[in-house]
């Protein structure tokens, strides 16, 4: 699919990535242009997603983020990651913690055009690499109400929203960086969960409500909070943005197995999706949407999974009341990934989008 950039939100970032642009001399290239070239030039720009698009999975924080990176990249801008995290949230306001990797905090900032509001980094992703994220797609379709347009009619409407930010999330927010310093994986899924409730009761408290989750969203937390309990201390903690597809994110790789497991005895897939899973299960391709499992694959073979009958097989979790109770095909797919690095840059020319040949997306 091929977009227009002239939308407001993608001027803003070439505008402000082009007012630092400075001069590039590549020699081995053969590429030279000056700084006030940069202004009459156009950008052809190709981007591939493994993850839905406007789906609540926040796919604009990663593409502004990767757009503005990049762009400073191939205009030699010269500002650190925090400047180019005030470029990005411009494109989308989440896309200035993307610049970053790790644990990322987005400072509101004071001044009243909004420049001090940028994004800094609390720890890089090595600092609690035990944490693996296992993300339920459950519907790729587009949302009914935009994250832009929601959170408009948010603040316009809902009176729980100025008690939320005005007394829930400045201390909410210092309790988690400890937690996240500290390594504290129960105060971070305790946190992490009730902030994600409470977002969505936000929504509810809209004019008109907004209703981003829907059942197997509250099946999946239903799923984690009976573990959670059952175990006396959180084992997952779970968080839903602007839409109905769980980010769940356990304590350690074996207890992400568990959750797989849980996860797939509770959802497993449809009659026409067994070839999809036994198929692409041990597949790496980096485009293939045909997969059950996108990311780090290997999750499945840790947890036990090599094959479909494997998935027949799984008994009941212990705490589940109503054991034969399954939803097939409720969830899409599984991406496994864990805290990454950010944006960078791939000298792999295999990895490219575009012909460097034609300037156009390869395929085109």
């Amino acid at each position: 699919m091929e977009i227009s950039l002239s939308g407001g939100r993608f001027q803003s970032c070439l505008r402000e990535i082009r007012k630092r642009a400075r001069d590039v001399d590549d020699e081995k290239k053969g590429i030279k242009i000056k700084k006030e070239d940069w202004e009459k030039l156009h950008v052809h720009i190709a981007s591939y997603n493994n993850f839905p698009t406007a789906a609540g999975l926040a796919s604009s924080a990663a593409g502004l983020a990767c757009l503005v990176f990049t762009l400073g990249k191939l205009m030699n801008v010269n500002e650190d990651y925090g400047e180019l995290s005030s470029i990005a949230r411009q494109g989308s306001g989440s896309a200035c913690r993307s610049i970053y990797g790790g644990f990322v905090k987005w400072c509101m900032g004071k001044n009243d055009d909004g420049s001090d509001s940028m994004a800094v980094q609390l720890v890089n992703e090595s600092h609690w690499d035990d944490l693996v994220i296992i993300i339920a797609v459950v519907s790729s379709k587009q949302k009914e109400t935009s994250s832009t347009s929601g959170m408009r009619d948010t603040v316009e409407t809902s009176p729980l929203l100025q008690y939320r930010a005005q007394t829930v999330v400045p201390s909410r927010i210092l309790k988690m960086e400890d937690a996240i310093k500290n390594r504290d994986f129960e105060s971070f899924a305790r946190l992490t969960c009730a902030d994600s409730n409470q977002f969505h009761a936000v929504c509810l408290d809209t004019s008109p409500p907004i209703f981003y989750m829907n059942d197997t969203s509250h099946r999946i937390i239903s799923l984690v909070e009976k573990w959670n309990h059952s175990e006396g201390t959180p084992q997952v903690a779970y968080t839903f943005d602007a839409g109905p597809n769980a980010v769940l994110i356990a304590r350690n790789r074996k207890t992400a197995t568990l959750l797989l497991q849980r996860l797939l005895y509770t959802f497993p897939p449809q009659e026409n999706d067994l070839d999809r899973y036994t198929t692409n299960m041990c597949t790496s391709d980096k485009h293939d949407h045909g997969s059950y499992m996108l990311g780090d694959k290997s999750i499945l073979s840790d947890a036990g999974l090599q094959s479909i009958a494997d998935v027949e097989a799984l008994p009941a979790p212990p705490e589940m009341k109503a054991p034969n109770q399954k939803f097939k095909g409720d969830v899409s797919y599984f991406i496994c990934s864990r805290p990454g690095a950010g944006p960078k840059v791939l000298t792999d020319e295999g990895h490219a989008l575009i012909d460097s040949a034609t300037g156009l997306a390869k395929g085109v």
